[in-house]
């Protein structure tokens, strides 16, 4: 199945039913008065975040979605039915904005949580309702109001609490796999991963934390180049980025650091948040390197970051250094939970 992550829809509420304006007539009973019933309410339109969807594949076919209209009142005190409320379930994670003015309208962060994106219309009062010691027949009633309609956009970000940042091939997909139950698709060519993945990851019986793969980012990709930024959102919500590097890049002339460097400001071009964000550098594919030279190579690479950034080294693939890293990451999760 496709992975859809944005979707454009238009919702209509349901116009409220008019009041009625009648009169009892009945055999013998000679001033019955006014019993016109009120139109009913509009049904509602209502976002609800729902787990076992992780997609908005349904919402880029169907645009349009229509609440139930309230019926109109009518004599012998008959109040019109209200019209049904209309549910559209998205993932946990939607974010729900107006189209016209960019409002973030809803922020469905959690499972079960719903948000009302368009009120029905009230129904209108019946003459009923205007009766009183001085007007005892009294002849009007108002039409019911009409319903909200919004332009809406909905975008997803998943939800995890480390992000994989990295060029196409530095082997995210390959540690997801290690340290996790995902099974993304792994190959020898760029751009295997084009959608995000999510893994969960566990340190304990009832420890755990849940990863993000996004495909791979490259230089230019504030100008579109490769997939562009097109999945950076889904890191936004992250509490960590984990950069995977190449330790031996294919090609000699490429440096890892410098393309490290690259990779970053990108982040920063797209978002100051994002590029803020607490980032450690995992030196992936060791087992390239020779043993009696790994500890050199890696050192070497290390100090070119820095002493302000955290640096791993592993092997995807072998699984050396995972367990080490994941139990890294459940450490940090923990003390930025506790002090939150």
């Amino acid at each position: 199945m496709k992975f859809f992550d944005e979707a454009q829809i238009s919702v209509f509420a349901g116009n409220g039913g008019n009041g009625a304006a009648s009169f009892r007539r009945e055999k013998y009973v000679p001033c019955g008065g006014p019993d016109g019933g009120d139109g009913g309410r509009g049904g509602s339109v209502i976002v609800l975040a729902d787990r076992n969807l992780n997609t908005l594949i349904d919402y880029r076919y169907t645009r349009i979605y229509r609440a139930e209209h309230g019926e109109n009142g009518r004599g012998a005190d008959c109040f019109g039915k209200c019209g049904t409320d209309l549910t559209l379930r998205v993932p946990v994670g939607t974010i729900v904005s107006c189209i016209h003015s960019g409002e973030v309208l809803s922020d469905l962060a959690s499972d079960g949580a719903s948000f009302i994106v368009a009120q029905g219309g009230a129904g209108g009062l019946g003459n009923l309702r205007f009766k009183s010691s001085t007007n005892r027949a009294p002849r009007q009633c108002t039409p019911g109001e009409p319903g909200v309609s919004r332009d809406l956009k909905l975008e997803l970000k998943v939800l995890a609490d480390v992000g994989l940042l990295g060029l196409p091939n530095a082997g995210k997909s390959t540690f997801i796999r290690a340290v996790s139950g995902a099974r993304p698709k792994v190959a020898d060519y760029p751009f295997t991963t084009l959608q995000p993945n999510l893994g969960v990851v566990r340190t304990g019986e009832s420890q755990g934390f849940v990863i993000a793969d996004v495909p791979g980012l490259i230089r230019g990709a504030s100008e579109g180049a490769g997939l562009g930024h097109r999945f950076l959102k889904h890191l936004q919500r992250t509490s960590l980025l984990l950069h995977l590097i190449d330790a031996v890049p294919v090609d000699a002339d490429i440096d890892p650091v410098f393309e490290a460097e690259a990779i970053a400001q990108e982040l920063q071009n797209y978002d100051q948040a994002l590029y803020d964000k607490p980032r450690w550098i995992v030196l992936n594919k060791i087992d390239l390197i020779a043993p009696d030279e790994r500890k050199q190579h890696i050192s070497a690479l290390s100090s070119r970051f820095g002493s302000t950034i955290p640096v791993f080294a592993i092997s995807a693939i072998t699984g050396e250094g995972c367990t080490l890293l994941c139990q890294k990451i459940m450490q940090f999760i923990k003390s930025t939970t506790e002090h939150a």
